[in-house]
């Protein structure tokens, strides 16, 4: 994602900022040493800083459909990451780094965000728009001086510009087998010892209530005990249901 970034960015700037022009684009750190070493106009383009945008971060997960329309997996939402960059002008007078940077202050005031054929890479993969904001305040846990003297160099002038970038974490679920088979069900009689089970249980029941440990229920609505309906043949077993906690309908309910 990162080196997708920094080539997104590189395209952009030598297209509308630096065409015809014999400016080289580089991402190195401008630290003292590598300052020293420039022998020709050079734009700077040093990736700082690096964190999750946590204002972003979805749950959930997303349906993944063939193209029939049927649902094949589900994946994990991207995650955002703000890649922040310094960007500096290096050249022989003060006046033509100035020029550079404007001119690449207004290539990204064009933009919201980075236009979609600059993307390569899993950004184009992801379709999905990459903010970008230059210039403004830093967040003040991220002072520009300190990365200067982080660097060890002297402090010049140079454009904080902030993209918001899209991750694919790649974490992927396969959904289940479709279901061919339709819901069926086949219910049958009590066999003689459910039927005793039943009546003991009513009997234990109507003694209870006599004893006023049940008051206030319906008779007429007995608790069955639990019953197992299984769908198929035995040559070819289809599902089990195990029913609990039945009860005989109230006369009301009765067709």
């Amino acid at each position: 994602m990162i080196a997708d970034v920094d080539e997104a960015l590189r395209t952009l700037i030598r297209r509308d900022a630096l065409a015809g022009t014999d400016v080289e684009v580089v991402l190195d750190a401008p630290t003292r040493e590598w300052s020293a070493r420039r022998n020709q106009p050079t734009l700077d383009l040093y990736l700082y800083d690096v964190r999750e945008d946590l204002r972003r971060r979805e749950n959930g997960l997303i349906d993944v459909f063939d193209d029939s329309g049927k649902v094949t997996g589900r994946v994990h939402p991207p995650r955002w990451y703000k890649l922040s960059y310094l960007i500096t002008a290096w050249t022989q007078r003060p006046e033509d780094e100035h020029r550079l940077l404007a001119a690449v202050l207004a290539c990204f005031l064009a933009y919201d965000h980075l236009p979609s054929d600059t993307l390569t890479g899993s950004m184009a993969g992801l379709e999905l728009p990459v903010p970008v904001t230059v210039a403004l305040p830093p967040p003040e846990d991220r002072a520009l001086s300190d990365v200067w003297s982080a660097l060890g160099g002297e402090l010049k002038p140079s454009l904080d510009l902030v993209v918001i970038s899209p991750f694919d974490t790649r974490r992927y679920q396969a959904a289940a087998p479709e279901v061919l088979e339709g819901l069926r069900l086949r219910f049958g009689s009590l066999s003689p010892d459910e039927e005793e089970e039943r009546e003991a249980l009513a009997r234990r029941r109507h003694r209870a209530r006599k004893a006023g440990r049940l008051e206030g229920e319906d008779e007429t609505r007995e608790a069955r005990p639990e019953e197992t309906v299984a769908s198929g043949s035995a040559e070819k077993p289809g599902r089990t249901l195990r029913l609990r906690n039945l009860r005989d309908p109230a006369p009301e309910e009765r067709g």
